[in-house]
């Protein structure tokens, strides 16, 4: 069979555009402007043009510039030829200067800044800076990525005379993504000295907080338009500093709140801030709230939020609340709080109760379905199952044992995780840790975490460090970053002698060991491929 002599320009239109639309705008237009004319119309169209993003971005989150080569015929060549077709461009810090001033931009209208220090976006958002004074009328959407190297304190200030600096700069701002990495570098504090910023045409913003009275310190009518808010906040707890907290919020539809430290002040704080947004459409919750008696559930959710709204028709949340018991007889079943969820509208409604004798409290973990975090925390034997795609990284705790079952079940319904911790001091009941040839047992299925990188077993029985070290039990990936007890690894590979954890152990990149001072050198023979760090 001879081969296809069908060439690129053999295709036609629509085929054509089928296949470049999975690549980049960038390889498009690089690869091809210029070629001919029948490929110069087709990547002229605003699906190539409408949109750059002109630097380099790994799923790790780092973010590097273009290659010089690729960077110069831009600059040079491409972005003048297209410059009045640009509405978006993505940037990093140290090619954002001279993509700027390779041409002008007149229907750029947003643009996202990565990598950008501090110093540079306090000289950026200034009235002197030519930036600001080309595109201060221009500009309406903006998300910025801030890198701090000052100490915290000092860089949450400076970070809110950036944001105020944004604010007051660009006139007709509508959308500001304060934070689009939720790096908590990047977290605002107005403290005490709050200053003056308004505007009457942002209608869109993410944010992350460090305290709650900064929320209020945003809701209390300077941006009187504002239609969509998504905060992040690091401390919810009571303040001496006063703030109008009273002050309705008609124009809010759509509210985003997620705290990833546990508050007390659920009740006292962000049920009346709630209060505040009687025409919400759409709520979004993330908490973790600490109650003396009672677990928040379906009943709860109704009385305090739901039928304040009536004009709610999306609400997910996912909270996890924690109380203590003492002389307490009739426990809630996680049957009884599945119950208070009767009547909920369009939502998949996911709980699971837990009560740990030894740590004398209980959780209730409620949460929307799919689940769409890219995290959960104190997964316990009571897990409920499900598939979610989204979660990176996880946690496991229990006072009862995790068997060889329930890791199976975890890496079938966390598919994705990179990032495991591993919290159980309860011994294995059911211990198959070696078996002969001659043993009629059934075999183990082989456990898989494909794409883990980060596992931490420092809190943990020795019986755990086996289930992940025995390649009769777990195949783990290449590369792993390992944290783990000293003397209970000793114990486990007999010595470093062990050859069924052997296969295991050499796939580990960086070990950190816990507990010890130094370590023997044939250690490294056992872990050949590995950095090993005393800690």
């Amino acid at each position: 069979m001879e081969y296809s002599r069908v060439q690129l320009n053999d295709l036609s239109d629509e085929i054509l555009m089928i296949i470049l639309k999975k690549l980049s705008n960038v390889q498009v237009l690089y690869s091809l402007i210029g070629v001919n004319k029948r490929l110069n119309k087709i990547v002229y169209d605003s699906i190539f043009t409408n949109c750059l993003t002109l630097m380099v971005s790994f799923l790790n989150h780092c973010i590097f510039p273009l290659s010089e080569p690729i960077l110069d015929r831009f600059c040079l060549q491409i972005l003048p030829k297209i410059h009045n077709k640009i509405e978006w461009l993505d940037l990093e810090a140290f090619s954002m200067e001279r993509i700027l001033r390779a041409t002008n931009y007149p229907n750029l209208y947003g643009f996202s800044l990565y990598n950008i220090q501090q110093e540079i976006a306090m000289h950026l958002f200034n009235d002197e800076c030519p930036f600001t004074r080309t595109f201060k009328n221009q500009i309406l959407s903006l998300a910025i990525s801030i890198n701090a190297n000052e100490e915290q304190s000092s860089r949450k200030d400076i970070n809110a005379r950036i944001f105020m600096r944004i604010i007051n700069t660009f006139s007709y701002l509508r959308f500001l993504n304060f934070c689009p990495s939720l790096n908590w570098c990047q977290e605002l504090s107005f403290d005490n000295s709050f200053p003056i910023v308004f505007s009457s045409t942002l209608l869109k913003l993410y944010v992350c907080l460090h305290h709650f009275t900064d929320c209020l310190y945003l809701l209390d009518g300077r941006f009187n338009q504002l239609r969509i808010l998504y905060v992040t906040i690091n401390i919810i707890s009571s303040s001496n500093l006063i703030i109008n907290n009273q002050l309705k919020l008609p124009n809010l539809r759509s509210f985003s709140l997620y705290c990833h430290r546990k508050t007390g002040a659920y009740d006292e704080l962000i049920v009346p801030l709630l209060h505040r947004m009687s025409d919400l459409e759409e709520l979004d919750l993330c908490l973790i709230v600490s109650r003396k008696k009672i677990f928040i559930d379906g009943n709860d959710l109704k009385t305090n939020i739901i039928n304040n709204m009536t004009l709610l028709n999306k609400f997910t949340f996912n909270i996890r609340s924690l109380s203590r018991f003492y002389n307490q007889i009739n426990f809630p079943s996680n049957k009884d709080i599945q119950h208070t969820f009767d009547g909920f509208k369009d939502n998949q409604i996911i709980s699971c109760i837990d009560y740990f004798q030894k740590r004398n409290y209980g959780q209730c973990h409620m949460y929307s379905y799919p689940y769409k975090l890219k995290y959960y925390d104190n997964i316990t034997n009571n897990f409920p199952g499900g598939i979610f795609k989204c979660v990176r990284t996880i946690s496991l705790f229990d006072e009862r044992p995790f068997e060889h079952e329930f890791f199976l079940q975890i890496s079938q319904s966390f598919p994705l995780i990179e990032k495991l911790t591993l919290i159980n001091k309860k011994p294995q009941i059911n211990k198959f840790n070696e078996q002969s040839k001659d043993d009629n047992r059934p075999s183990l299925i082989v456990i898989q975490y494909s794409h883990l990188f980060e596992l931490n077993l420092i809190k943990t029985h020795e019986d755990y460090l086996e289930q992940f070290l025995l390649d009769t039990k777990m195949c783990l990936p290449n590369s792993i970053f390992l944290h783990i007890n000293y003397q209970l690894l000793k114990e486990v590979t007999h010595n470093f002698t062990r050859n069924s954890t052997r296969n295991n152990c050499a796939k580990i990149r960086v070990i950190f060991l816990y507990n010890t001072l130094g370590f023997p050198e044939h250690l490294k023979d056992y872990f050949p491929h590995a950095k090993i760090c005393s800690l």
